[in-house]
C-alpha cells in the first residue's frame, strides 16, 4: 500500500482543496491530510474561518482522505512519515524549494502540485469580505458591508 501526506489549514473548503486531494490521492491508495490545529494557526500567523473540528469533519467527509491527523508544529513532519509509513509528501507547488519540505526526501518522496488558478482561501474571503473567523458549522456567513 502506498501512503501519501499532505498538510494544510484547508479553511473555506474549495475546488483547489478538492482538487489538491484528489491529484494527491491519485499518487498512491491512501491519504492522510495533517490539519493544521487553531493554536498551530495562531503560531503560523493564520486564523481560520472555521474552528479545527469542523475543519476535520468536513476534510472527513470528502472521499479522497483517509484519515485526518492534527498538525501541530512544524518539528512534526519526520515522525510523521515515520508513524504513518509514508511514500510521499504532496505540497502545492508555492512550498517547492521551501526548507520546510525539501528536507523529507531524506525520507521519503516529495512532490510539488500546481495550484488551482483563480482559487484561493485569501481570495474567497477578501471577496466575500470575511473579516472575523466563525466557530460553528451551523452559521452561515455574513459578508461584511
Amino acid at each position: 500500500m502506498k501512503r501519501i501526506l499532505t498538510y494544510g489549514t484547508f479553511d473555506l473548503l474549495h475546488y483547489g482543496h478538492i482538487r489538491l486531494l484528489q491529484r494527491a490521492k491519485a499518487l498512491g491508495d491512501y491519504l492522510i491530510v495533517a490539519l493544521s490545529t487553531d493554536e498551530f494557526n495562531e503560531i503560523k500567523g493564520k486564523k481560520a474561518y472555521h474552528n479545527y473540528e469542523t475543519r476535520k469533519k468536513m476534510l472527513e467527509a470528502v472521499r479522497y482522505v483517509d484519515l485526518v491527523i492534527p498538525e501541530e508544529n512544524w518539528e512534526q513532519k519526520i515522525n510523521d512519515v515515520k508513524e504513518y509509513h509514508v511514500d510521499v509528501v504532496v505540497m502545492g507547488s508555492d512550498w517547492a524549494g521551501s526548507d520546510r519540505f525539501d528536507y523529507l526526501k531524506d525520507y521519503c518522496e516529495v512532490v510539488y502540485l500546481d495550484r488551482t488558478e483563480g482559487v484561493s482561501t485569501t481570495k474567497i474571503k477578501k471577496d466575500l469580505g470575511l473579516q472575523e473567523p466563525k466557530n460553528d458549522i451551523n452559521q452561515i456567513p455574513t459578508p461584511s458591508k
